[in-house]
């Protein structure tokens, strides 16, 4: 088969190394794709947004599957773009429908799909700028600390934890008088504190049946102990020590099965990931966010641990046939450490000469925001996370010490690691 995979980050070069292992790929074109990917596969000068381009790309390189990386084409309606096409409509495309994709790209869309489906999650109210006097009123009935998140994307940057009422206000206010996030903070979702700890859950549908993926712990904020500003992402773990069998059951019970017969109730054709941000409150899973893709980190400590040909099973996601298939998963723990730029996820400087150590062994490396050198032909950083390594162990803490030993074994002019990944596991 000839497929395209659309994106450019840790995730994309994940997926793309996967997909690369199956014995029914024939070519693989990345767009726009990284300097990892381009040892994998063909990358194609195109935006992940430029639907036109994309179809064109389609056209000219037979392909007979697409699969959607990142979360801001779905929200802009790509699979939408393809039913609708003649030339496209028959191609299977790996992400949800642009009504179903607002399960990320609306919080207030996913917090009204929870609540109609009793999906737990914590109490909410969603403001404007005309309502924004009621929204300092319901901050003032709440206990800190105060979760005020952004209700479209913002690129996993737009919720923040205010300790106090005065900064939950004056957030809150430049949330959506400043534009703090952009229009994707024209609304902006406050919600009751869940005292807890993350997990990120994963499935695999086609739109009636579903596939549970192993589970995983990231690592959002910035700076060791979870201090500091939201990135996209600083590392994870998979399995989580804490996600046992009765964990999940609860988790498949409360909230991912709900999750899909609410979909199939509003007519609502899901194919692809979903991805569950959930929070264990004494032993109970409550959602605090869906996302309609792979996560990442995530997808470079989960991807590996699955056994199956991936092929094979967006195929099944394609045709509808995922009730007939069961997901294999290597039993051993995964652990990711991000490397990324000095100044992120503020400002950072871009174009810093890459080198990587010929004896790195033991690790995986997926590229990030990386290019190549036109010139030199030599990856250099491109984006603010730069490069994640992946490494297996018999334990957490194996599978994060070889992780560690060779982050050290990559360099570029100010890289940034967290050395407490796991830390609170």
């Amino acid at each position: 088969m000839n497929l395209l995979l659309l994106g450019s980050g840790g995730r994309e070069h994940a997926l793309a190394w996967k997909l690369a292992q199956s014995p029914l790929l024939d070519n693989l074109y990345i767009a726009p794709g990284n300097a990892g990917t381009a040892g994998i596969g063909k990358n194609l000068a195109i935006g992940v947004n430029d639907f036109s381009a994309i179809k064109q790309a389609i056209l000219d390189h037979a392909i007979q599957m697409v699969i959607v990386g990142p979360e801001d084409p779905l929200v802009k309606g790509i699979h939408d773009f393809f039913l609708a096409d003649p030339d496209l409509h028959e191609i299977p495309l790996i992400g949800p429908v642009q009504r179903a994709a607002q399960l990320e790209g609306s919080k207030d869309f996913a917090k009204q799909f929870m609540v109609r489906y009793g999906i737990p999650t914590a109490r909410y109210k969603t403001f404007e700028t005309l309502t924004i006097n009621e929204g300092i009123q319901f901050l003032g009935s709440l206990k800190p600390p105060y979760v005020l998140k952004a209700d479209g994307l913002a690129a996993g940057k737009g919720v923040i934890i205010c300790p106090s009422l005065e900064e939950a206000v004056s957030e809150f206010t430049s949330m959506l008088q400043d534009s703090k996030f952009g229009p994707a903070s024209q609304k902006v979702v406050i919600e009751e504190f869940l005292q807890g700890i993350e997990v990120s859950a994963f499935v695999l549908t086609d739109g009636n049946g579903y596939l549970i993926l192993p589970e995983a712990k990231d690592y959002k904020r910035i700076g060791e102990g979870d201090t500091g500003p939201n990135t996209g992402g600083m590392g994870s773990v998979s399995p989580v020590p804490f996600a046992n069998d009765a964990f999940m059951a609860k988790v498949e019970s409360r909230i991912m099965r709900p999750t899909i017969e609410g979909l199939k109730k509003e007519g609502i054709d899901y194919r692809g990931f979903i991805f569950f941000g959930l929070m264990n409150v004494g032993g109970d899973p409550f959602v605090i966010e869906y996302n309609c893709r792979m996560g990442d980190p995530e997808a470079e400590s989960i991807l590996p641990r699955i056994q199956n040909d991936l092929v094979e099973l967006f195929m099944s996601v394609g045709n509808q046939t995922l009730n007939r298939v069961t997901v294999a998963i290597d039993p051993r723990y995964t652990a990711t450490v991000m490397l990324v730029s000095k100044g992120y996820p503020d400002q950072y400087e871009k174009g810093k000469i890459i080198s990587i150590q010929d004896h790195l062994t033991g690790s995986m490396v997926f590229h990030a925001g990386t290019a190549l050198n036109p010139a030199t032909g030599k990856p250099e950083s491109n984006g603010g996370r730069v490069m994640a390594v992946t490494s297996f162990g018999s334990s957490m803490k194996e599978a994060l010490s070889l992780s560690y030993e060779n982050a050290e074994k990559i360099t570029f002019e100010g890289k940034y690691y967290r050395k407490d990944i796991g830390f609170d596991l």
